[in-house]
């Protein structure tokens, strides 16, 4: 308990006075009618309780019973933002109301890439690209470890769909895998310096992860000198052996190969002592570096005033304007009498998605209230969940305008039957766009839909999960009072067969397998190398002002690429643009390319008629591609395009980057 000491030191000091019992009972919680989630305190060596808490989407499950507490907006919409800061505060939130209920640790971010749009936990992840997944997931590790909470970064590695999610063998090629797959987990252990990871429940390459040497021993360890501990995810280790001499340090959700039986391992020689004194050596020195240590673990009451507000913030960021014919928002209360308010998304908050990470709410605001609270007493407004579309039809009829809030409902254990919006949706936009020309559709998904009434509607606006602040963020959306700056952080396409993986091979595998066949070209690099046009690309969202890129030029210092932005406001309101850098490698490279990657991005926010200069670093990670050959890093002499603007499809500016060949970090 010397402060004085480093965590190694503490936690070498504990490990060498626990017994064999003690130590084992630290690598495998206990469930039971009053204990989820945990591991006892041994009081006589001042070893506290782990305690884990659910959540990637504010805190969920902990304990065996669930508290409430801040529902926040979904993580795709979190990647909307393309705002690290904003994922901070995020993760302050998760972090604060972890420590509020007692707990220690917070299961999550899940960062697992939408190979899949259809994946039923697409909206708990943060969309389809490596570089802002990686960023904001480093953030939202910060916000929450600079409250004494242990980040688990998830699922390690490739878990990218929900059917057969327990048995699927996923095989990636080494390129795929380093290039597409791994970056955010780097980026969260490397630059977030999460605490835990959490191994999935699939196998990648023939080896379930929990066992994969590759993965938790050779490259989290050995390439990214990741100090934490590696969390298993529910029921996902199959062998005391294999686990244990591979890398995993935790089991959840019991210790069904952990406990008794990996005490018995270790009489039979299979396993080390040393291996496991080196496993709880890693959980103790975790908890020691994050002071678990050394403070009470109380319950104490959530800021609830608090933790809505950042919620409410971040959902009026996170919603993405996709279209706006004749400026049809935002609305002015002022002239309107009457608010149809129409569909089965219009009815209650939509505060998350399905399964382990949905949080239950300390709030709600239902959208009827966040309308009528914002226009007042002398509009009109009128529900209807769109279950009779004539019905449907004559209340958008006798509106001044239709409000038509339809969406999805995602949830873990089970992927989507396909990108339609469910049951009778699609109709009831139908209906009511041909009753009323002044529509606004509000779409609540948790990842892309098919629109094919887009045409009918002039506008839609993508709210994704907005969380507890529902009614109170849209209406702020749709009268104004927060203009949108979301962008897609995945790509919305036009028809089920434009995916990448659009064979029964590649999704959801043939005979326990899916093979990983379209390599690198994932997302918009496979609709970009293929001249598949998107209904709405990566990237894409429309705001309530207009902004002008250029000049821009690029200037190299210290061996680092950097480009410098001109932008302008050239509209009549403050508005947030995301300004993006995409990186195409030259023509002759050594290994197929798509045609453009995200090298870098910012957000800048300008008053109406405001310029500023903003500077993009593109590190060298950039320009490179992963060597099979000589398992690393490597960089192509030549020249190279970096393109600025405000989609992957949409960039105006572009400038050739001279590079030199060599190994890079």
């Amino acid at each position: 308990m010397d402060r004085s000491r480093s965590p190694e030191e503490r936690a070498a000091l504990v490990v060498a006075q626990m017994t064999l019992d003690e130590k084992v009972q630290e690598t495998g919680s206990m469930l039971d009618a009053t204990h989820s989630r945990e591991t006892p305190p041994i009081p006589r060596l001042c070893v506290p309780a782990l305690r884990l808490n659910n959540g990637s989407a504010g805190v969920s499950t902990g304990g065996p019973v669930q508290l409430p507490a801040t529902a926040l907006p979904a993580p795709i919409g979190l990647a909307a933002t393309w705002d690290p800061a904003l994922a901070w505060r995020y993760g302050v939130v998760e972090g604060t109301e972890t420590l509020n209920e007692g707990r220690n640790l917070l299961e999550g971010p899940d960062i697992n890439l939408a190979r899949v749009p259809v994946n039923g936990r697409t909206f708990e992840a943060y969309g389809e690209d490596p570089l802002l997944a990686g960023q904001i997931s480093a953030s939202d590790i910060g916000g929450i470890q600079s409250k004494g909470v242990i980040a688990n970064v998830k699922h390690f590695a490739a878990n990218n769909q929900e059917t057969d999610r327990t048995t699927i063998d996923e095989l990636i090629d080494e390129r795929t895998l380093h290039e597409i797959y791994l970056p955010a987990f780097e980026a969260s252990v490397r630059q977030g310096h999460s605490g835990s990871v959490m191994c999935a429940k699939n196998q990648v390459n023939n080896a379930f992860s929990c066992e994969n040497r590759e993965l938790l021993t050779d490259i989290l360890r050995g390439q990214w000198g990741f100090d934490g501990f590696v969390v298993s995810d529910f029921n996902s280790c199959h062998s005391t052996v294999n686990c244990a001499n591979n890398g995993m340090e935790f089991e959840l959700p019991s210790a069904k190969f952990f406990g008794p039986a990996l005490k018995n391992a270790i009489a039979a020689g299979t396993v080390s002592l040393s291996t496991v004194d080196e496993h709880v050596r890693r959980i103790m020195a975790t908890l020691v570096r994050f002071g678990v240590f050394d403070r009470p673990q109380t319950v104490t009451p959530i800021d609830a005033a608090a933790g809505g507000a950042v919620s409410r913030e971040i959902a009026g960021r996170a919603a993405v304007l996709l279209k706006n014919d004749a400026h049809a928002l935002p609305l002015d209360a002022g002239a309107l009498h009457s608010i149809a308010l129409v569909g089965p998304f219009a009815t209650a908050a939509m505060t998350g998605g399905g399964g382990s990470s949905h949080v239950k709410a300390l709030y709600t605001v239902s959208p009827a209230d966040g309308i009528r609270a914002r226009v007042g007493p002398g509009v009109g407004v009128t529900v209807d969940d769109g279950s009779d579309l004539t019905r449907a039809a004559a209340t958008a009829a006798a509106a001044d305008v239709a409000v038509v809030m339809v969406g999805d409902n995602e949830a873990e254990g089970r992927d989507r039957p396909n990108l339609s919006l469910s049951g009778t949706q699609d109709a009831l936009v139908a209906a009511v766009a041909a009753a009323n020309p002044h529509t606004v559709v509000v779409l609540k998904s948790g990842g892309p839909v098919l629109m094919p009434w887009l045409a009918q509607v002039p506008t839609v606006l993508e709210a994704w999960y907005p969380g507890e602040e529902d009614g109170t963020v849209v209406s702020a959306l749709l009268f104004g009072d927060v203009n949108p700056a979301g962008k897609l952080p995945i790509t919305f396409p036009k028809a089920e067969g434009d995916v990448p993986a659009n064979t029964p091979a590649q999704y959801p595998g043939v005979n326990g397998v899916a093979s990983y066949s379209e390599g690198v070209f994932m997302g918009y690099r496979h609709y970009d190398a293929h001249g598949i046009e998107p209904l709405f690309p990566f990237g894409y969202g429309l705001s309530y002002t207009d902004f002008r890129f250029g000049p821009m030029r690029t200037l190299r210092v210290l061996g680092q690429v950097f480009a410098v932005v001109t932008v302008t406001n050239t509209g009549a309101r403050a508005g947030t643009e995301v300004v993006q850098a995409y990186v195409s490698h030259p023509a002759d490279s050594a290994v197929p390319e798509p045609p453009n990657q995200l090298g870098a991005f910012t957000t800048v926010t300008l008053a109406p008629g405001e310029t500023r200069a903003v500077l993009l670093h593109l590190s060298p990670r950039a320009f490179a591609y992963w060597s099979v050959p000589f398992g690393r890093w490597v960089v192509q002499p030549g020249v190279y395009r970096v393109s600025v603007g405000d989609s992957s499809r949409s960039l105006p500016l572009a400038a050739p980057v001279l590079m030199t060949d060599g190994p890079i970090p």
